[in-house]
């Protein structure tokens, strides 16, 4: 049973839980077949922070050469035949009602789902499982968002033959969760804000998107996930300064958050630059460069997942559950001590 524990536990220990993650997708690896995706377009369909690793993993496959596209359910139902020839469905729990659903739609093509464990309806439908083992975790999603980002990276790395090195990530992880100083500088600048937008590319869109849902679930403000040239085109008008900012990235994303620090609107930029110093109204986040865009979308959401457990200390909110608990969205009732 993987068992519901505190935010800042979860973020914690994932120095641990992709440790554990990595030797265990190795193994299952290599156990698994994955000649049936060859030559395949492939969809990855996830809701909620699922979605967000999907939007990643897609993106990983596309610069890998594979043609793949993320779907959340709604894209797919009573389609799934005209989207894609092949299915990752994205689920740590593995009881997405919505998820399970179009796969049971997609019965005809080859499915792989990618969970926390193998023991969950989701599993059993497609036959085949990808699990990450990344065990106990809070319901804002943290082992479970990175558990996955790991897997796919993992996954997507064998089927387009890549030769990236994973054993490296969890003491690059280990560096991340050290900057407490810096995280809680950063917290105590978006503190208080009305509403935060986080602005990313590529997989640091995915990211944008997970961090606002982090911020929304365990803060309790409305946030927004934007792409970064999109950003540009109108949405950043709403900034001042009783708003809050996270870019992510290494290009344009470091001129969007000096100019936006410089109109008086905290920023907070997560970059692999170190050339970048922390000004007033700004505070600077260097996440170790590792070579690999997957990996180092790891240590992007775990710097955040960091500012966030502050914010959500000093809301008063350590540790809550969801207000608005949906009954439809499981195949299992919730539990107060599972996820």
């Amino acid at each position: 049973m993987m068992k519901r524990i505190g935010y800042r536990q979860a973020v914690a220990r994932q120095t641990e839980s992709l440790e554990i993650g990595r030797r265990s997708v190795a193994g299952s690896l290599d156990g698994l077949d994955l000649g049936a995706f060859a030559g395949k377009t492939i969809a990855l369909a996830g809701i909620g922070a699922s979605y967000q690793a999907a939007l990643a993993g897609a993106l990983y496959l596309r610069a890998a050469g594979i043609r793949a596209f993320a779907y959340t359910p709604t894209d797919l139902y009573d389609r799934t035949g005209e989207a894609a020839d092949a299915f990752i469905a994205l689920s740590a729990s593995g009881q997405s009602r919505e998820i399970f659903d179009i796969m049971r739609e997609a019965s005809g093509s080859p499915r792989l789902a990618v969970c926390r464990g193998a023991d969950n309806p989701l599993a059993d439908l497609t036959g085949a499982v990808l699990a990450t083992d990344s065990g106990d975790d809070n319901g804002a999603s943290s082992t479970g968002y990175t558990g996955t980002l790991l897997a796919l990276g993992m996954l997507i790395d064998k089927l387009a033959g890549n030769g990236f090195d994973w054993t490296g990530l969890p003491s690059a992880v280990a560096t991340v969760l050290s900057d407490m100083q810096r995280a809680g500088r950063a917290a105590r600048l978006l503190r208080g804000r009305t509403s935060v937008d986080i602005v990313g590319a590529g997989i640091g869109f995915a990211n944008a998107g997970e961090a606002a849902m982090l911020i929304r679930e365990a803060v309790r403000i409305p946030a927004s996930g934007w792409d970064t040239l999109n950003y540009l085109h109108g949405p950043m008008e709403s900034q001042d300064a009783a708003t809050g900012l996270i870019a992510i990235g290494d290009g344009r994303e470091v001129k969007i958050a000096q100019d936006v620090a410089g109109f008086g609107c905290p920023s907070v930029l997560v970059t692999r630059r170190r050339d970048i110093a922390c000004a007033d109204g700004l505070v600077v986040i260097s996440i170790p460069a590792l070579g690999n865009a997957m990996a180092e979308a790891i240590l992007e959401i775990i710097a955040i997942q960091l500012i966030v457990g502050d914010m959500q200390d000093a809301a008063g909110l350590t540790d809550i559950t969801f207000r608005y608990r949906q009954t439809d969205t499981k195949l299992k009732p919730w539990s107060p001590t599972e996820v």
